[in-house]
């Protein structure tokens, strides 16, 4: 196996405990409605998730751990991301609310850091803006 090939399957093992993390924030209320299918879709291929794993991964998300990016861009990224799938109903109620604090902290951000970027967030979402906007709202003071 060479060297790239193990950053390939590394970046392919983090991609797939994203989309599992999207995926259960998707399901966490319940079945999968046409907008979130819709949404889960379009991250499976920025994700490179096949056909066979977004199967798998929507019938058993839980069992995906999240695998932490390097860069705090990226790890915002992915925070936004699935803000993106709390706010495809336009709300976040109290478990979307819970899932996505352990999902901060689980992505490296401290309990702090994760409670700030959440409040900000989520006024920024209820506002609805692309990703360097997200970026740039939250790191302005």
């Amino acid at each position: 196996m060479s060297f790239t090939d193990l950053f390939d399957s590394g970046e392919h093992r983090r991609n797939l405990g994203h989309f599992a993390a999207i995926a259960n924030m998707a399901t966490v209320d319940g079945e999968l409605n046409a907008e979130e299918i819709k949404l889960l879709k379009r991250f499976a291929v920025k994700l490179d998730i096949d056909q066979d794993e977004y199967v798998d991964i929507v019938e058993n998300a839980r069992r995906y751990p999240i695998n932490p990016p390097n860069t705090s861009e990226k790890r915002l990224e992915r925070l936004h991301d699935l803000f993106k799938m709390i706010f495809i109903d336009h709300e976040i109620d109290d478990h979307e609310r819970f899932l996505i604090e352990k999902y901060a902290i689980g992505l490296g951000f401290s309990a702090e850091q994760s409670k700030k970027l959440i409040e900000r967030s989520i006024q920024i979402f209820q506002g609805g803006v692309d990703f360097e906007d997200y970026v740039y709202l939250l790191n302005k003071k």
